[in-house]
């Protein structure tokens, strides 16, 4: 089967790749980059911006399924930059399903959809958990309208499936666990609130696996087909404790210390009126939306998902803190 992968070049993008090469199938990525990695494992890259409706038709034509995994992400930046790539691009996907006649679309789209202020989710799932308002980040916002477009598209002829994945993390991670260890070594980690908030966390072999167990049960009518699903290991644990795990794996010194929530949210909001005007580069190390997040308990069900397509994480978390301890190398790209 020939699948386009959009955002091969990332985390989960090249885990989608790899994954799909190994089951056979013929596999393009759709990036704004080259990636070497992509290169070595067989599968073909075409350039391109997902604001561009021409260069995503042109990479869709002859495909039989897509995997949409780009996106812009992060908790900050213009609206515009974050509308183009995820509300603009998703949309381009969407007509070039349509142009081609391609009958699957497996969507990556994120908990944040869901995001509430400092509203609390403990065993929540798609159906109990409303889409979130008042989003203080272009991100959680159009993932939103991304998300809600996918699922509207589903009918006869194209079966659509969103899941959202929550901070994956594991060996070759550029993001999340980087800066981590940045701000630890240098002494500018701190927890907000106590640290003692659940959150889900999910390694990025299951965040994997959740794609293929969906796209292998997706088709019209399907019990999936049209429906968002929460995807993580299922194994909630606290800030304090995932944090201080992660550090531990990558040889980074522990965290202890905290800012009070109300302390941390007045930062952020002064970082989004100083940024700006400032004209500084780089991201702030604080937003109202980091604030709220990372203060507040998100954890949810995984039966929906082993319901309609059998998802089981196949990695804890402890076994993925073992892998990551073996093979964490500081700037390694992803393998």
């Amino acid at each position: 089967m020939k699948i386009l992968v959009t955002g091969g070049g990332g985390f989960l993008g090249q885990a989608l790749c790899r994954g799909l090469v190994e089951r056979g199938h013929e596999v393009t990525s759709f990036n704004r980059g080259h990636y070497p990695g992509l290169d070595a494992i067989g599968v073909q890259q075409v350039r391109g911006d997902l604001a561009d409706d021409d260069a995503v038709r042109n990479a869709a034509r002859g495909m039989d399924a897509i995997f949409h995994n780009a996106a812009k992400a992060g908790a900050w930046g213009s609206y515009e930059s974050y509308h183009q790539a995820n509300v603009v691009g998703t949309r381009n996907v969407l007509d070039a399903c349509r142009a081609h006649g391609i009958g699957r679309l497996v969507y990556t789209s994120t908990p944040s959809v869901t995001h509430r202020a400092t509203h609390p989710v403990e065993g929540g799932t798609a159906d109990t958990v409303p889409y979130g308002e008042g989003f203080k980040a272009p991100y959680a916002t159009t993932k939103t309208i991304a998300e809600k477009a996918v699922l509207a598209a589903n009918d006869g002829d194209l079966a659509t499936v969103a899941l959202r994945p929550r901070l994956i993390w594991g060996p070759g991670d550029q993001q999340l666990l980087p800066r981590l260890v940045e701000r630890a070594c240098a002494g500018r980690l701190r927890f907000v609130g106590d640290g003692n908030n659940r959150i889900d966390t999910t390694y990025i072999d299951n965040a994997a696996q959740a794609h293929f167990d969906a796209f292998d049960h997706l088709a019209p009518g399907a019990a999936c087909a049209g429906r968002a699903y929460f995807i993580s290991n299922g194994e909630p644990k606290t800030v304090r404790e995932i944090v201080n795990a992660l550090l531990a794996a990558a040889g980074a010194p522990q965290v202890h210390k905290t800012i009070p929530f109300g302390v941390a949210y007045a930062a952020g909001a002064v970082c989004e009126v100083v940024w700006p005007l400032l004209r500084l580069s780089g991201e702030p190390p604080m937003t109202r939306f980091l604030a709220e997040q990372l203060s507040t308990t998100h954890w949810y069900s995984m039966a929906p998902a082993q319901r309609d397509f059998g998802y089981v994480p196949k990695v804890s978390v402890e076994e993925g803190l073992r892998r990551l301890a073996a093979g964490y190398r500081p700037g390694a790209p992803a393998a």
